[in-house]
């Protein structure tokens, strides 16, 4: 199952930031939608990737001096990006390895979606649940 199948199984809004917001903006948003993480985007790119464990660990350092800072200046860059097409075993193990919890999803150089390790494993647990599901009606019905 690639990372495709999982957009097309949920309706969603992209919530985005541009590079030069503020740390305090990108924070309220984050609030605002309930969200952990929000691409940051220039011209229309994504370069890079805000979350709330960039906001601690910009509030520890600098303290409250950091809510000024641009997101540029605190955001995770470059983004890892996955395409529509990566499968979701590829997916979960990219994050994994790399230690992150959301992926932007590109098609075609353009950003299409926008992932959660929690997307991931939800898919993964429905899918197990509905393979179990069908063997136990097929051994019923055998």
């Amino acid at each position: 199952m690639t990372i495709g199948r999982i957009l097309e199984a949920r309706s969603f809004e992209i919530v985005t930031c541009e590079a030069n917001a503020t740390v305090s903006e990108a924070i309220g948003l984050l609030a605002k939608h309930r969200i952990g993480a929000i691409p940051v985007v220039e011209s229309g790119s994504v370069v890079g990737i805000f979350s709330e464990r960039d906001a601690i660990y910009k509030l520890s350092g600098m303290g409250q001096q950091a809510l000024s800072l641009s997101l540029r200046d605190a955001m995770t860059s470059p983004a890892v990006t996955v395409s529509v097409d990566t499968g979701a075993i590829d997916a979960l193990s990219l994050m994994t390895k790399r230690r992150i919890r959301h992926l932007p999803v590109m098609q075609g150089g353009k950003m299409v979606g926008f992932v959660s390790i929690g997307d991931i494993v939800k898919y993964r647990i429905d899918k197990v649940q509905s393979e179990a599901e069908a063997m136990r009606d097929y051994i019923q019905t055998a």
